[in-house]
């Protein structure tokens, strides 16, 4: 967190005074204070803040590690000047996101995005990014390099490493963002991965545990392997009655064929008569008895063909 007094003039710092404002009725704590080329960090922020500016160019910066939810807040700077009554004052207000995952489960032959984002409320260019590899049994090793002056990114040969080819930038430098995607995934990938983002004289690390399990194994299904199919009770009852209903009706259904063809014939047989009483006009129908009727139509019959 940035403090730098501006001046003209050639004077010196005299005191700095860093305090926490935490809102919502909280009361104001001490952070750090610099008095007499003494720097005292105070209460909870023991061990986690120092100022990393240069006092003799009034530069009372902060840095605050190992951040924590409690941190956020709005952290007031103010800077006292030797033979002057006035106070620089600064505020710097910090936000503080969720903890990403620090551990990373991915399948061979898998890809993964291992994210590494420096957030400040600052803006501050950034100047290198670099990846480092350290297995269990293998020696550290570099996996990705950004150089800012070079304007390009550097991603190292065969010779130095089995990366080649396998990782990509895929965050915004211009974000302070260093994420990459490592693609092809092997089980000797497995490690930790940690990343460093340079902001000029400040540094940013991040380290990412990457476990990597084996591939699952595809298991193909012969028919061999198929299991018999065994039917239910319900389904076996249902199977047996619907055989014994088609038993049943199949007698019936029998006679309404048998029936049906009658009928169909009788109605052809009338037809035919009718066609041939057109066709010989001498032919008159006579009352007669069943028998003799019947006689009449075979001859009638026998005159059409």
């Amino acid at each position: 967190m940035g403090c730098v007094f501006q001046s003209t003039e050639d004077k010196c710092i005299f005191k700095i005074d860093w305090t926490l404002s935490p809102g919502e009725h909280a009361k104001d704590e001490y952070v750090l204070y610099y008095y007499s080329n003494l720097s005292v960090p105070i209460g909870r922020f023991q061990n986690r803040v120092h100022l990393m500016g240069d006092i003799l160019c009034n530069d009372g910066s902060l840095l605050l590690q190992d951040v924590q939810e409690a941190d956020q807040g709005t952290y007031i700077c103010e800077i006292r000047l030797k033979g002057e009554s006035q106070v620089f004052k600064k505020a710097v207000v910090l936000h503080v996101l969720p903890e990403e995952p620090k551990e990373l489960m991915v399948h061979v032959g898998g890809l993964i995005q291992m994210g590494c984002v420096f957030q400040s409320t600052e803006v501050k260019h950034v100047t290198k990014v670099e990846w480092i590899f350290s297995g269990r049994r293998a020696k550290e090793e570099i996996v990705f390099r950004y150089y800012h002056k070079l304007r390009m990114s550097v991603e190292y040969s065969q010779s130095w490493g089995h990366f080649q080819n396998r990782v990509n930038l895929v965050g915004d430098i211009f974000r302070n963002d260093g994420s990459i995607m490592l693609q092809g995934v092997r089980e000797s990938d497995g490690g930790n991965y940690t990343c460093s983002i340079h902001l000029g004289n400040l540094v940013f690390k991040k380290t990412i545990v990457l476990h990597v399990s084996p591939e699952e194994p595809r298991t193909l299904v012969t028919p061999a392997a198929l299991r018999p199919l065994v039917l239910g009770g319900n389904q076996l009852v249902i199977i047996v009655g619907i055989v014994c209903a088609t038993i049943l009706l199949l007698p019936v259904l029998i006679l309404i064929v048998k029936k049906t063809c009658g009928n169909k014939s009788s109605v052809n047989s009338t037809v035919l008569v009718k066609n041939t009483k057109k066709t010989n006009p001498e032919i008159k129908e006579k009352p007669c008895h069943f028998e003799r009727c019947e006689g009449e139509v075979n001859t009638r019959f026998s005159l059409k063909h």
